[in-house]
């Protein structure tokens, strides 16, 4: 009887110590640090510099791997600035082409395989200093030079998380170095708006671009293939872009629904009455001509066809 009696004094204790830590917040809302991070970056830095891109040259990526982890560990984790990772930029830093930055707002699967991993265009995913962290999670602890694995804070929690000031200091890096002609793909289906505010391209992107080096913005707004049709070129959030931007001096062109974009959409929906070719419908273009605008797919293959039959009597 007594044991049984001390045996549901301790449990009751546990529960209400568990239950005190967390009112104390102990336990953070966001998930924890990704498993075998340390495996993942290092392994993620030499797939980029031995495959992905070598023309990068030679990285040290355990200098790259512990300049990382050192920018939040033994830290507070809603006590990281931007500024913590600036051994680790410098270390992970090259070129940009130019002509080949690819700035997005909700919609970065599409973004990762639009760019083909450097191949048509290079996201801030496909430089290597973006590259080594896309898609984890990490934070460490006060203290301790240990990780967290089972919780790290969200933004509602604090604002400035490990995380957070990663993405805000590769986000600057990578709009300080591009250069030529910028493109941005934006999501018209998204509901609050394609170009949000706040948001990583309004608050940190564009007040990094450097003008001199910048000829042209190309906007490109592309609905979702089941997704409504609640923004374009010329409407809503999309307009204040185009109006800020122009604003701030820049060229800008805006174009509806890219095709070249439509055409990998509809790989994953090939049924969809938007993907048929037969009523293709052109894209809609603002501002400039530029060889983004074009007829329909039967237009191109009406003009084809008359010129080989051209072609053919000019023959015979």
């Amino acid at each position: 009887m007594m044991k049984s009696l001390f045996s549901s004094v301790v449990l009751v204790s546990v529960l209400f110590m568990n239950s005190f830590s967390e009112v104390q917040g102990g336990k953070w809302k966001g998930e924890g640090t990704t498993q075998n991070l340390e495996s993942i970056v290092i392994g993620r830095c030499y797939d980029y510099i031995r495959i992905v891109n070598p023309a990068v040259g030679e990285k040290n990526c355990s200098a790259i791997w512990e300049a990382f982890k050192n920018a939040f560990i033994n830290k507070d984790p809603c006590n990281i600035l931007p500024d913590d990772y600036e051994l680790f930029i410098n270390l992970s830093f090259h070129t940009i082409p130019p002509n080949k930055s690819l700035f997005w707002e909700n919609n970065q699967l599409l973004v990762n395989s639009f760019a083909g991993r450097g191949r048509r265009y290079m996201s801030l995913a496909d430089t290597l200093f973006g590259f080594v962290a896309d898609y984890l999670t990490w934070c460490g602890q006060a203290n301790s030079t240990g990780l967290d694995y089972e919780s790290c804070p969200t933004m509602e929690e604090c604002e400035n998380n490990a995380v957070e000031s990663f993405w805000r200091k590769a986000s600057a890096t990578y709009a300080q170095h591009s250069s030529g002609v910028i493109h941005v793909l934006l999501n018209g289906s998204v509901v609050g708006g394609a170009y949000p505010e706040p948001g990583f391209f309004a608050d940190y992107e564009i007040p990094n671009l450097q003008k001199d080096k910048v000829s042209r913005i190309v906007i490109w707004v592309v609905d979702d293939i089941e997704g409504p049709d609640i923004e374009s070129c010329g409407t809503h959030t999309v307009k204040i872009l185009e109006n800020r931007l122009k604003t701030l001096g820049y060229d800008v062109t805006c174009t509806d629904n890219y095709k070249s974009v439509m055409f990998l959409l509809c790989l994953d929906y090939p049924d969809d009455s938007k993907c048929a070719l037969s009523s293709s419908a052109p894209a809609t273009q603002r501002g400039p001509i530029s060889s983004d605008r074009g007829g329909s797919w039967n237009k191109l293959m009406f003009v084809s066809f008359v010129g080989f039959l051209f072609r053919f009597a000019l023959l015979y």
